[in-house]
């Protein structure tokens, strides 16, 4: 089974709420993925604003073109 994210909406902090093409709904918190980095191609997602500004681009969660992205997988099981 292919599984991709169907919505995904912002919570609050670093937290957003994913609803998956099963019907499994998941929240997960990147708070201490970036802030356990020391990249700043993903530190600078701590602006809230930019952290805030995702979309949904044929099933997957990405932040501008691919700038910052998770495999679906880890999310469907909160491991990022």
């Amino acid at each position: 089974m292919v599984i991709s994210i169907e919505n995904a909406v912002y919570i609050d902090g670093y937290k957003i709420a994913f609803r998956f093409s099963d019907g499994v709904n998941k929240t997960v918190d990147f708070e201490p993925f970036l802030k356990s980095s020391s990249n700043p191609m993903i530190t600078k997602f701590l602006d809230i604003k930019r952290f805030r500004d995702f979309k949904i681009v044929h099933g997957d969660l990405m932040w501008n073109d691919y700038e910052m992205c998770f495999p679906i997988w880890d999310l469907y099981k909160g491991n990022i």
